[in-house]
């Protein structure tokens, strides 16, 4: 019996790249569960699906990644999130980090990076 897929919940503001991050998932053999478009539907989706994962794009209206990333730990300490970031937002990640995102990811996303990383994070071959 093969073990069931890993769950994801992809936000970013830009519904682009999150078409990209869900190819790169359903590619390596995730489950996209949902996909939220700011830091307040994160939120939200998060609690209402329970994902094995978040990848949380770090700039957003309405709540930014950051705020998003804190509000989910809050209410699930086990929360697993990697924030994807734009070059050059070195110090807003090293913040994200702080604020108990797992790991993080540059944009544009490169299927293995992303891979690699949150395999890493899950604990997963």
């Amino acid at each position: 019996m093969t073990a069931k897929p890993k769950t994801v919940l992809v936000v970013d503001d830009s519904v682009f790249m999150r078409d990209i991050i869900k190819d790169i998932f359903g590619a390596g053999g995730f489950s996209v569960i949902g996909e939220a478009g700011n830091g307040v539907e994160a939120v939200e989706r998060y609690k209402e699906l329970k994902p094995d994962l978040v990848t949380m794009d770090l700039v957003m209206p309405d709540r930014s990644g950051i705020e998003a990333t804190r509000e989910i730990l809050k209410a699930d300490t086990s929360a697993l999130v990697v924030m994807c970031s734009a070059h050059g937002q070195e110090t807003m990640v090293m913040e994200a980090i702080e604020a108990g995102a797992a790991d993080f990811i540059v944009k544009p996303p490169r299927a293995e990076e992303v891979l690699a990383v949150v395999r890493k994070v899950l604990g997963v071959a």
